[in-house]
């Protein structure tokens, strides 16, 4: 008898575990290699659930010289060895489980290449020993956490966005778009626009790691609903002030919210991808139009860079201004825990009985392979 299914969601930035069922993941790791286990700066010591944006406990010790490596980057597996050590240590350390007894559920990228698809089930088969192997999309399982199998999933994270359309459980591959603006770009963005302020000490900016600029980026930044009129109107926006740790008050105006506005102008960036509204708009279009209306009912937002405050309702609002005259009213889901809402709906999906037939069996890789991954999951 196998115990309940792990569900593992690895971003660029954290990785997230737990058991089906549960509510939140009960661990959640940044997605770094250490230089060596065991040590005080050690980034794989559990984050508090209740402050999951917070980096680990010590990972900003200058104990370590040695560079961290991320096994991850714009939500593509660069370092398989890393992300099987990962896996490991998540599974023995974290979650106290051996993987020989329990399935695995993984959320992977909607834009994960055929060959990154297999060679996770041959890490998590072979490596792991895992007895049992789903792969779900993140866009689809985020759907899953709102109760939905069709809609469409607009996902901000910290590598990368992608926005996925989804019909009857099934990933319309043709409307899946990605977008190379995230949490990470929207950090250095930042940094870039403090220090175009006239008025910045030196020694404030140099107080701005990476670290602080993610705290500062989160608590104070929004997403304007009108840009070009905040920008204009001096008094439209409020200060806000932020102490850095080590004394640094730095005061945010207009930057506030010229931050997160590469996620609708990527051109801010020098990038000419469209925003993730027209994305969506394009998503939309893959979809059959007898399905159309339909999946405009399902809007969701997830991922951490999905969570300033405003971001939902200017989605919608550029949404509608995009469907203006069409005869539909758009409307998104935005959960307050949609940062983890991938992970969530993996754990809702992998607790359903209706759930259990779906499994990759040990027996079905040895006498398939892991190419197999391409016909058990379409």
């Amino acid at each position: 008898m196998l115990k309940p299914a792990v569900v593992i969601d690895s971003g660029s930035r954290f990785t997230r575990g737990g058991f089906a069922g549960q509510e939140q993941p009960q661990s959640v790791l940044r997605t770094l290699l250490p230089c060596s286990l065991g040590t005080p700066w050690d980034p794989w010591q559990p984050c508090s659930l209740g402050t999951p944006w917070q980096p680990c406990p010590g990972t900003e010790s200058p104990q370590c010289s040695a560079p961290r490596r991320c096994p991850l980057k714009y939500g593509l597996v660069e370092d398989w060895d890393g992300m099987r050590t990962l896996w490991s240590h998540l599974f023995r350390c974290c979650l106290k489980a051996s993987p020989e007894e329990h399935p695995v559920l993984l959320a992977e990228s909607p834009s994960c290449p055929g060959t990154a698809r297999a060679k996770a089930a041959e890490v998590l088969m072979e490596g792991l020993g895992v007895p049992a192997l789903h792969l779900a999309n993140t866009g689809f399982l985020s759907l899953c956490a709102h109760g939905r199998v069709t809609g469409l999933a607009v996902e901000a994270g910290a590598g990368v966005s992608h926005v996925t359309s989804v019909w009857e459980g099934q990933t319309l591959r043709k409307g899946t778009r990605s977008l190379g603006v995230a949490g990470d770009h929207l950090s250095r963005h930042l940094h870039q626009l403090l220090q175009q302020q006239s008025h910045m000490e030196p020694s404030a900016l140099q107080a701005l790691t990476k670290k602080v600029l993610t705290q500062l980026k989160e608590q104070c930044c929004y997403v304007s609903l009108d840009y070009e009129g905040d920008l204009q109107e001096e008094g439209s926006h409020h200060p806000a002030r932020f102490q850095t740790p080590d004394g640094h008050w730095i005061t945010l105006g207009k930057e506030r919210f010229c931050c997160p506005e590469p996620l609708f102008r990527p051109e801010l960036l020098q990038l000419s991808s469209p925003g993730l509204h027209q994305l969506a708009w394009q998503s939309l279009q893959a979809v059959p139009q007898q399905a159309r209306r339909h999946v405009l009912g399902n809007i969701v937002l997830s991922g951490g860079s999905s969570m300033f405050p405003g971001f939902p309702e200017r989605m919608c609002l550029e949404l509608n201004l995009l469907f203006r005259g069409a005869g539909v009213h758009v409307e998104v889901l935005a959960s307050p825990r949609r940062a983890t809402a991938a992970w969530a709906g993996g754990s809702m999906a992998a607790s359903l009985t209706s759930f259990q037939h779906t499994w990759m069996t040990k027996g079905e890789y040895q006498e398939h392979g892991a190419h197999y991954v391409h016909t058990k999951f379409q």
